[in-house]
């Protein structure tokens, strides 16, 4: 019987699955487990984590990170052995790979370059209306090569773009931090943003997706750039979209990109309906507000995406200790059951001292998931976060039901291969038996205080 598209449970006597930890105290790190998960019949008193596999939700379109201008900066400079080596543990799926699926790059520089710039950078006092002088820059020698050794590992990888900032002639203040956009620019920034994704495109990069403009309520940044939500409607509504559809872009246009706090920005902008028709979704940070916000977005405007863009994960001061269930219940649970189709995590790649960033209002604490000193790699815990999710919940997977238990967060999803996968957290204080639920049979398993774990049947 199909109910949703979904199979019901005809199932075999006994079915197997795999179960991959991480453990708190660092004795597993996103390490198969030995023995299988073994689903059967029979009775049990244990709390029941059900995967109900006929009620579905949204599609997913991938998890990963931000290669930032500095994270390409430090790939590219790495040994050509090497950097295929970690390009291949990141974005592939075989062996020990990940499978990123998802990336996220600045449009211009973002906090995390080495210094600021645009493609359109000029004197005082000159302005470029027509673009004559628009070059994709320092992007040339780190964040395209390096996204085009990634694009021959898996070739159907999204790329989103996002703009920290206009070039400096197009702002209200002359300056690279804070300011808005002047009016008169609106044309002028429309122009730049499709010769951006034209540009790539000439460069074997497509982009399938940009935010409008990356926390556009958030001036101190360097660069920056403050567009309130009136703002953002006008120049998508009258300058923006129609420029996309003059120009036969298929690249979504996504809006907000910044804190759950502020729901009523995206909504604000989508009750709009000659905004709206020019948009897919929003997106969304958590530095602040709550992540059940999303759905207030998704219940408004159900017939729009919803996307997570970024979070900071980094390690705590205690380096025995991975603090890895945070963000895995924070991100890939809350923002799934929250509607996103993806997550993505910031950022990538930085050295030991967390470098690059520009003066002036760069992120000097910003961690990279994977530290890299030369040729050393160390992988932090925004990379073992994010393979609880990457290497199993693959692009065109379907978020399903779960009951949620106290202390279990959770979700679960159906790939495309017809596997199921089950992300868990132990967000206790004590080691957790429990069972998970699969039709007519459960499989029991056990997760220490602190630990995840994603598991795997079909």
């Amino acid at each position: 019987m199909i109910i949703n598209g979904f199979c019901s449970y005809a199932q075999k006597d006994v079915i197997k699955g795999s179960a991959w930890i991480t453990n708190a105290d660092r004795s597993a790190l996103f390490t198969q487990q030995k023995d299988a998960l073994i689903f059967k019949a029979g009775k049990t008193e244990l709390p029941t984590i059900a995967v109900k596999m006929d009620s579905a939700f949204q599609a997913i379109d991938g998890f990963g990170f931000a290669l930032t201008g500095g994270s390409a900066q430090h790939i590219i400079r790495m040994g050509a052995v090497e950097r295929a080596a970690l390009l291949k543990e990141l974005f592939s799926t075989k062996d020990n790979g990940i499978g990123v699926s998802y990336l996220r790059v600045s449009i211009g520089a973002s906090d995390l370059n080495d210094h600021v710039f645009s493609y359109d950078d000029l004197p005082a006092g000159e302005t470029d209306p027509e673009l004559k002088k628009f070059d994709l820059g320092p992007d040339k020698s780190d964040v395209i090569p390096v996204l085009k050794e990634i694009l021959a590992i898996d070739p159907k990888i999204k790329i989103l773009g996002s703009p920290w900032s206009a070039p400096v002639w197009m702002k209200s203040n002359g300056d690279t931090r804070g300011g808005s956009l002047k009016p008169e620019a609106y044309k002028a920034y429309a122009d730049y943003l499709v010769k951006y994704i034209k540009s790539m495109k000439a460069n074997g990069v497509t982009i399938d997706a940009i935010t409008v403009q990356n926390e556009p309520l958030h001036p101190g940044n360097n660069p920056s750039m403050v567009l309130q939500p009136e703002e953002e409607l006008a120049f998508v509504k009258n300058n923006l979209g129609p420029a996309f559809a003059a120009a036969h872009i298929k690249t979504k246009i996504i809006i907000y990109d910044h804190n759950a706090d502020r729901p009523d920005y995206p909504i604000t902008i989508l009750n709009d309906p000659q905004a709206a028709k020019y948009i897919d979704g929003s997106a969304f940070h958590l530095y602040r507000g709550e992540i059940g916000a999303l759905t207030q977005v998704h219940n408004a405007h159900p017939d729009k995406g919803l996307y997570f863009t970024e979070q900071m994960v980094i390690d705590g001061r205690d380096s025995s200790r991975l603090k890895v269930s945070s963000p895995v219940e924070r991100l890939f649970i809350g923002a799934t059951r929250n509607w996103c189709k993806n997550v993505l995590e910031w950022n990538l790649a930085a050295d030991p001292q967390n470098q690059p960033h520009t003066d002036r209002g760069g992120c000097p604490m910003c961690q990279g998931a994977i530290t890299i000193d030369k040729n050393k790699v160390t992988r932090n815990v925004a990379y073992y976060a994010m393979a609880h999710a990457s290497k199993f919940v693959r692009p065109g997977s379907v978020r399903i039901a779960t009951d949620l238990l106290p202390n279990l967060p959770n979700v679960a999803f159906k790939t495309p291969d017809d596997k199921k996968v089950l992300i868990v957290v132990n967000a206790g204080t004590t080691a957790q038996t429990f069972n998970i639920g699969y039709g007519l049979k459960h499989a029991t398993t056990t997760l220490n205080a602190g630990s995840v774990a994603t598991y795997v049947w079909q």
